[in-house]
């Protein structure tokens, strides 16, 4: 059975999400579907994670299997795109090792969540970004987002998932702050991320940015290792899933 790594981006606004949910529109049916629509096969899309309703992705990768074993790279692209809605596009696809796993092969995630910090945001824009029109303050959001990096007990900024998890910690490899005029992009770089993860630390560094709370608390709430209303959970659509690297 030939094994495929495909790379989708996705405008996730008119999604309940990745994952399929019963009677909701999701990102993860719609390939599906297409996928059916263009080979006749009743395949699995395994992503690489699993984003929110109204998250975006500019990279998220996919492994299927298939039956036949023909050549189906033309078909998975151009044939696919065909059929999918304009706001889910492949954008590349190759032949994987049998072994290659969307999920558990990955070596790093990268997530973005862009902000924009004005009055105005331009119309454009307002499904791709959050809007806080209160001045920020990056340099004291930057200083908490250091405090936070490195392999910690994440639990105060994650969401119920509803569902088992093993372990709260998780290794944080990178958490950046920037400004580029009214907008503040956070980029988050990890191993792997917990259900609302990157949306919680968001949420906490915007609270450092207007003042609310003070960069340093950061370390306190790591340890307390309790989720309180000084980590609330961003908006989601300034969140994207920007890379996946193996």
């Amino acid at each position: 059975m030939p094994r495929y790594k495909i790379t989708f981006a996705y405008d996730g606004s008119a999604y309940a999400g990745w994952q399929i949910q019963p009677g909701n529109r999701t990102v993860q049916e719609t390939i599906q579907q297409a996928i059916k629509q263009v080979t006749g096969e009743v395949v699995i899309a395994h992503g690489s994670g699993r984003t929110d309703q109204g998250v975006h992705a500019r990279k998220q990768v996919v492994h299927a299997d298939f039956v036949r074993d023909d050549d189906l790279r033309r078909a998975l692209t151009r044939g696919i795109n065909a059929i999918l809605p304009p706001d889910v596009r492949v954008l590349k696809n190759v032949l994987a090792a049998d072994h290659f796993d969307a999920r558990r092969s990955v070596v790093s995630k990268e997530y973005r969540y862009f902000i924009w910090n004005e009055e105005v945001v331009p119309p454009f824009l307002r499904l791709y970004r959050t809007v806080i029109k209160d001045p920020l303050d990056a340099g004291a959001m930057a200083k908490a987002a250091g405090y936070l990096v490195g392999r910690h007990d994440f639990a105060a900024f994650t969401a119920n998932p509803n569902r088992v998890v093993e372990s709260t910690v998780r290794n944080l490899m990178s958490l950046t702050v920037k400004r580029r005029g009214p907008e503040i992009v956070i980029a988050a770089v990890g191993e792997g991320f917990l259900y609302k993860m990157v949306r919680s630390l968001a949420g906490f560094l915007i609270r450092v940015g207007d003042g609310a709370v003070s960069p340093e608390e950061a370390k306190t709430i790591l340890t307390s290792k309790v989720r309180t209303a000084r980590v609330p959970t961003a908006p989601p659509q300034g969140l994207f899933l920007w890379d996946v690297k193996y």
